[in-house]
């Protein structure tokens, strides 16, 4: 039963924001993304700040949320690959062992060379899985079987080749995975498309493909998605916002209320733009039913590539929301 003093909760001290990459990452991005709101239109009523968690693909900030059962003070930016390293034996929980919030947007995936490559666009790409998948050197981050590996391997399964020819490089950061494009280490990077933005505007990396249902604005409107160049890859990685376990009612609803309260501002549309994402704002039983429905496509999905692990009974959670 739900109390009083719990449907009235607010923050007795600082916020924190749990980011499960460098800064500069892609889920630091989203974390600083809120907190610039937050603080330029006082939205919370103590102190905010990021907490960078990085390491282990981004397992170590779930680690790091371990120690916060029942404390609404603490969230951490939270993505598909709970999910995901679950279903490919990386890691023993998923979302039911914390407490999911919130999704805010969708970032699409960009399959990247550096400008010198010989690859000229996704077409050579799909030739040279096709000819010779052991020949590709493919960087991505942070974890095997996560959103980034299949959209490649979906890719390379297209091309004929076979999936697991590839030399594959996995990173903590996507930031990383474009580093060792730029230092000529790997054939292809596949990033969030937002990662590239930097050395894009540079010159320094160019686009053979993006994951999305069409063109995204922008920097990236001159590059055609794979569903242009004849190939069925359109998938993307949501962001969101996801506290320890066991919160209770009041906690969520104050997390639920402020997250509206920053999507609603003209300051986070800015955002959004700015990074190219696209937004995907859900919350309660909506929030749920996507998780639930993308465990399900998820599992589907790693089977038909062959990235599905022997994995115990998915398990759910009992009322401290551990298994």
């Amino acid at each position: 039963m739900t109390s009083h003093q719990d449907a009235d909760w607010a923050p007795a001290r600082p916020l924190e924001l749990v980011a499960g990459t460098p800064p500069g990452g892609g889920l630091d991005r989203v974390a600083r993304a809120l907190l610039k709101v937050i603080e330029a239109h006082g939205l919370a009523p103590r102190p905010a700040s990021v907490v960078n968690v990085p390491g282990d693909g981004a397992r170590r900030a779930w680690a790091f949320m371990d120690q916060y059962a029942g404390d609404g003070h603490v969230v951490s930016i939270s993505s598909p690959n709970l999910t995901t390293d679950y279903l490919v034996g990386l890691a023993k929980f998923d979302h039911d062992r914390y407490t999911p919030i919130a999704t805010l947007i969708t970032e699409y995936i960009a399959f990247t060379v550096r400008s010198d490559s010989a690859l000229r666009s996704g077409a050579d790409l799909v030739a040279r899985l096709s000819r010779d998948p052991a020949a590709v050197t493919v960087s991505l981050s942070t974890a095997l079987g996560n959103i980034n590996h299949i959209a490649f391997a979906k890719v390379a399964k297209q091309a004929a080749g076979d999936i697991r020819a590839p030399r594959t490089n996995v990173f903590d950061t996507a930031l990383d995975v474009v580093a060792d494009v730029v230092a000529g280490k790997s054939d292809v990077g596949v990033v969030t498309a937002a990662s590239v933005l930097g050395e894009l505007a540079a010159g320094r990396v160019r686009l053979l493909a993006i994951s999305a249902p069409e063109r995204l604005p922008g920097p990236f409107a001159a590059t055609p998605t794979w569903r242009e160049q004849s190939l069925d890859c359109v998938i993307g990685a949501w962001r969101g916002v996801t506290g320890p376990a066991g919160m209770n009612r009041g906690q969520i609803a104050y997390w639920e209320r402020l997250i509206a309260a920053v999507t609603a501002e003209s300051e986070w549309t800015e955002e959004v733009a700015r990074y190219c994402w696209s937004p995907m704002c859900l919350m309660g039983a909506a929030l749920h039913a996507h998780l639930e429905q993308e465990n399900t496509e998820m599992e589907r999905l790693l089977s038909e590539l062959g990235l599905l692990r022997a994995v115990a009974a998915r398990h759910r959670s009992g009322p401290d929301g551990r298994p």
